[in-house]
């Protein structure tokens, strides 16, 4: 869901021109990691009488009370009178129109919606010594355990139940490594989640080594996607059941960061 969301700041009487300039640079620190995470879309200064201005956002958000949860962490957030407005798909919108599929004989189809990424949690999970198989005419395989993580996130937060979780790697010639991870979360209420996530990860040869080494690299020199499914039994859950969910992995020197973002 989309929704334009209208700014009104006002700094109290008394505040400190010193406490202004941290509160802002906190707030634009803030913004840039909403971007990242693919809630802040676009931002607007819209100019008033008397030299004034607003800010005007355009916000994603699984829901309305996930995007309340989104503003209340805004740095600035109790200086200001804040104003959403739910968005609605057009018929008209150059952007939908653009994306319009076609049918094979030349007939202009229905336009269908764009997807959205919101995040559903960041894991931060310990690795066990991993379990080396050999060789194999499909590559090399290792099993490495996951130990234990905590994983936190708008809607729910937990622990990763050790014993219940590893990753069957497939390395192939070139380093490439083909993932097969199966793990499991406790959240903090009692629930399990059952999550398969298949990707890949790939880079330069002399990234790889640096990974295979143990080396602290950054998540940026290499691609670490995974296709992910969770299944759960737990009171009001049933809506991750139903999701379409893709991972970004980041490899650790002692463990492995892993973001799920929930297909909208």
């Amino acid at each position: 869901m989309e929704f334009l969301v209208e700014f009104d700041i006002e700094v109290p009487a008394g505040t400190t021109e010193a406490e202004v300039d941290e509160r802002e640079q906190a707030e634009a620190s803030a913004a840039a990691t909403l971007v990242d995470k693919g809630h802040l879309l676009r931002v607007w200064k819209r100019p008033l009488p008397n030299w004034e201005s607003r800010a005007l956002g355009l916000y994603s958000a699984g829901s309305e009370s996930e995007l309340e949860t989104v503003l209340d962490a805004l740095p600035l957030h109790d200086w200001m009178t804040i104003k959403v407005t739910p968005l609605e798909p057009h018929p008209n919108d150059p952007l939908t129109k653009q994306g319009a599929s076609r049918h094979r004989d030349g007939r202009k189809g229905a336009p269908l919606p764009h997807p959205t990424l919101t995040l559903v949690y960041r894991l931060d999970a310990t690795l066990g010594e991993p379990l080396d198989l050999g060789d194999t005419a499909q590559g090399r395989l290792r099993i490495v355990p996951q130990t234990g993580g905590t994983f936190t996130g708008s809607e729910i937060n937990g622990q990763l139940v050790p014993g219940a979780s590893a990753d069957w790697q497939t390395i192939l010639p070139d380093g490439t490594t083909l993932a097969d991870m199966r793990y499991t979360l406790r959240t903090n209420e009692g629930a399990l989640l059952y999550v398969q996530s298949r990707g890949v990860r790939h880079g330069s040869k002399e990234v790889l080594a640096r990974l295979g080494r143990g080396e602290a690299v950054d998540a940026s020199e290499y691609t670490f996607r995974t296709s992910t499914r969770i299944s759960t039994a737990g009171p009001g859950l049933d809506w991750l059941n139903k999701g379409v969910f893709i991972s970004v992995g980041g490899r650790q020197p002692a463990g492995v960061i892993y973001e799920t973002y929930l297909v909208g």
